[in-house]
């Protein structure tokens, strides 16, 4: 599996399979939510680089502003559905507007999880028109089948 979140040539050949796109779209939002808001997690609680930048004046708005648009071009090319497409705007705009703020905005900005919130969502669409991606769903049948699966018989 590719961490590849740019944006080459496999959005660029029209008669491309739109799952495969839609597919590419979801490992990059994956690689994203990641980088952006669970480099670091703790139980339910993690922190990013948008967390860690935020902090900084200037560069974390311009890393929120970034990693948004690319999830943004992302979902565009994967064709999510408007609803979904507002809803990640929604959250990428409260998760960079808080940016605007110094010290309370950047702790806040630090604690809201708005690019996995925006991450998850594209995922949901793409997962309900074309299915998980075939890696990620067989090592979701691996962990579902654990240490205590139902024996055949």
């Amino acid at each position: 599996m590719s961490d590849d979140i740019s944006l080459s040539s496999a959005y660029a050949d029209p008669q491309a399979d739109p799952s495969a796109k839609a597919h590419r779209a979801w490992r990059a939002a994956e690689t994203i939510k990641r980088l952006s808001d669970r480099l670091i997690g703790v139980g339910p609680v993690g922190i990013g680089l948008d967390g860690v930048l935020a902090w900084v004046p200037g560069v974390g708005l311009a890393y929120g502003l970034g990693a948004g648009g690319l999830l943004l071009v992302h979902a565009f090319h994967a064709k999510a559905s408007p609803s979904t497409l507002a809803r990640m705007a929604a959250y990428l705009a409260a998760d960079n507007l808080s940016d605007t703020v110094p010290v309370l905005g950047w702790a806040v900005d630090t604690l809201f999880p708005g690019h996995l919130m925006a991450a998850k969502a594209l995922q949901k669409d793409i997962e309900a028109r074309h299915g998980l991606p075939e890696d990620v769903a067989l090592e979701r049948g691996k962990k579902r089948r654990g240490l205590f699966r139902r024996k055949g018989g």
